[in-house]
């Protein structure tokens, strides 16, 4: 890219990268608008048949639009200036919400590391080879024909003048930072990797939260094995080797133990028949229990199965140390291992937390920013946050893929329905601007704040069984079912979950592959 500023709203290099550290530029007194503090208005909660007649009637809306810009392929009018949306990211909440943005009203840029989507549930089943890593991973430019994508990651927010300043992360450019200005910006970076200070975490565990990270794993578990069985190897040496330990009872965590302890039994025990009686399965939990999202019976259910299963679970068992070959635990135990992956835990990406140091409003957040009920972020104009970076002072959310996507295609719908984002309460119409409290303004006219409507959660617990938990909004109606049936649940949502046509196939044939010639074992 060349130096200097370019015409056109496009992106403009800078003369020198910024530091190392990420920086956000406050407004000043008399640039500071914000979103003010709603005092007269109290979002009412609407109930379960009235959230998904809602949501019905938006997804029927903007999925004719979507398909008419896949069928029409009717690129924007570039003669007609429109404001431009920012996102960074390409998680869950910004894929729906690139989705779902109408492209002839907005100029849409996205700012991400990586150019795809990647269906993090099945990162587990990723990791031990049950489903091929491109099967869940969506293209972001596949999603949004007439957006724009930048490859880097934004290290400074510039809310005085609307811009951001992005470092390029790709391997084979010698490309430093570059400028994007921006009209509304949505944070959806989502969270990092918590290891709560603890040390060697991070210098000898593995990881489960990127593609790059189940790649790791699986090429890890393959390569224990060709070491164990090595003849020189000693029986002390291989029994480490063979010591899988899991750390966090979260659904990842739990998901990933059922799903090495089925690569373990059923396919690895074909190749290294001698190796598998000495292979040792541990999960460890620092609370009382895994699974604590869910209800107790189904707790206790998924206890009693990997005890059936041969896993061993140790609750309150906290990590303090790691080393190459060992971890300590508070009450002084120490457990040999030959790979250990880290899933005990969410943390502040960098970038959201120097928004958080940097904003007034933004003082009393922790680990997320504080947004209002219409996804605002507190103390900024025109920015957004969504998804795992974020927290609804007035209702915080599970960091889940579900409310990520819910919150991305619900702000979609609020700027391609023209509310004032910037009033007070977020209203359209002619008058919108002018009006400032709930009783100058039609109920009509008033943008419905977010609700998250949850469907229930699930988890793999092994050898086909899974737990399930469905619920339906907030009418107290839950059912808990675990086992087969179960499983088969798990199995439709995910497949109906994911995001495209193309995935769907690709993750139905590798699951058919996998069942009938087991998973591939290669050390690539």
């Amino acid at each position: 890219m060349a130096r200097g500023e370019e015409q056109d709203g496009k992106a403009s290099a800078v003369s020198s990268p910024p530091s190392e550290k990420t920086k956000t530029m406050p407004l000043r007194d008399d640039q500071r608008v914000g979103v003010p503090e709603v005092m007269e208005y109290v979002p009412r909660k609407r109930g379960f048949l009235e959230l998904v007649s809602e949501r019905v009637v938006a997804a029927a809306e903007e999925s004719g639009k979507v398909l008419g810009r896949k069928v029409l392929k009717k690129a924007p009018d570039g003669r007609v200036t429109r404001p431009r949306v920012v996102v960074l990211g390409s998680g869950w909440g910004a894929h729906a919400m690139i989705k779902m943005i109408d492209t002839e009203k907005f100029d849409l840029i996205v700012v991400s590391p990586r150019n795809y989507f990647v269906f993090t549930p099945m990162l587990a089943s990723s990791a031990v080879g049950t489903v091929e890593l491109r099967s869940v991973c969506e293209p972001i430019r596949q999603c949004n024909e007439f957006m724009n994508y930048y490859e880097g990651k934004c290290v400074e927010v510039n809310a005085a003048e609307k811009k951001i300043i992005c470092e390029h992360t790709g391997q084979s450019s010698e490309q430093g930072a570059f400028e994007v200005p921006y009209s509304y910006l949505v944070v959806a970076v989502g969270a990092a990797v918590n290891t709560f200070g603890i040390p060697g975490v991070e210098e000898n565990l593995m990881f489960l939260k990127e593609v790059s990270d189940a790649a790791r794993l699986r090429r890890a578990i393959v390569d224990r094995f060709e070491r164990a069985n090595l003849p020189e190897t000693t029986d002390e040496e291989r029994a480490r080797l063979l010591h899988f330990v899991i750390v966090g009872g979260g659904p990842t965590g739990v998901e990933l133990t059922a799903e090495l302890n089925d690569f373990l039994r059923q396919d690895l025990i074909r190749f290294y028949p001698k190796l598998v009686g000495e292979v040792r399965l541990t999960l460890l939990e620092a609370g009382p229990s895994i699974l604590t999202q869910f209800d107790e019976s189904l707790q206790r259910r998924a206890l009693e199965r990997f005890e059936k299963l041969g896993v061993k679970v140790c609750t309150g068992a906290m990590v303090t140390r790691v080393t190459e070959d060992a971890m300590e635990l508070k009450d002084g135990t120490r457990l040999e291992y030959g790979m250990g992956v880290w899933a005990a835990g969410v943390g502040t990406q960098p970038l959201v937390r120097e928004l958080m140091s940097g904003v007034e409003e933004q003082q009393a957040a922790r680990g997320r920013l504080i947004v209002d009920e219409w996804l605002r972020v507190k103390g900024l104009d025109g920015v957004f946050a969504l998804g795992d970076c974020a927290q609804i002072a007035s209702n915080p959310l599970p960091l889940t893929g579900q409310v990520a996507s819910q919150q991305g295609a619900y702000l979609a719908r609020l700027l391609n329905k023209d509310y004032c984002l910037s009033c007070e309460l977020p209203t359209r119409g002619p008058t919108a601007a002018s009006l400032a409290r709930a009783n100058e303004i039609e109920q009509s006219s008033l943008a419905k704040p977010f609700q998250f409507l949850s469907l229930g959660i699930l988890a793999y617990i092994g050898s086909n069984q899974a737990v399930s938990q469905v619920e339906a909004g907030n009418s107290g109606f839950r059912v808990n079912l675990a086992g087969y049936t179960s499983y088969l649940i798990w199995r439709s949502a995910y497949l109906a979950k994911q995001v495209s046509l193309r995935n769907r196939m690709s993750v139905l044939f590798d699951w058919t592959r996998s069942f009938l010639f087991g998973r591939d074992i290669s050390h690539l």
